[in-house]
């Protein structure tokens, strides 16, 4: 089973396209998408495992120029 992530993404001013547009070419990212309130972006992160998205995040998501801030938010199966 593979681990789910919603990542909220604050970008710099007038950036939120060129963000959007990197994210979408990243291999893990499954959907992107630009929103509006307190985050930019919201992007959908699938991996094996939570070590994987850490690492798709901190390697991936924080390597996208304008990228100023970032939260992770894992899914998680309810009974």
């Amino acid at each position: 089973m593979s681990t789910k992530a919603f990542v909220l993404i604050e970008t710099a001013v007038g950036m939120t396209r060129e963000v959007v547009a990197s994210l979408r070419a990243v291999e893990g990212v499954t959907s992107v998408d630009a929103v509006v309130g307190p985050y930019d972006v919201i992007a959908v992160l699938e991996a094996d495992d939570v070590n994987t998205i850490g690492d798709l995040v901190t390697s991936k998501v924080h390597a996208v120029g304008s990228v100023v801030k970032t939260v992770t938010c894992l899914s998680v199966s309810l009974p």
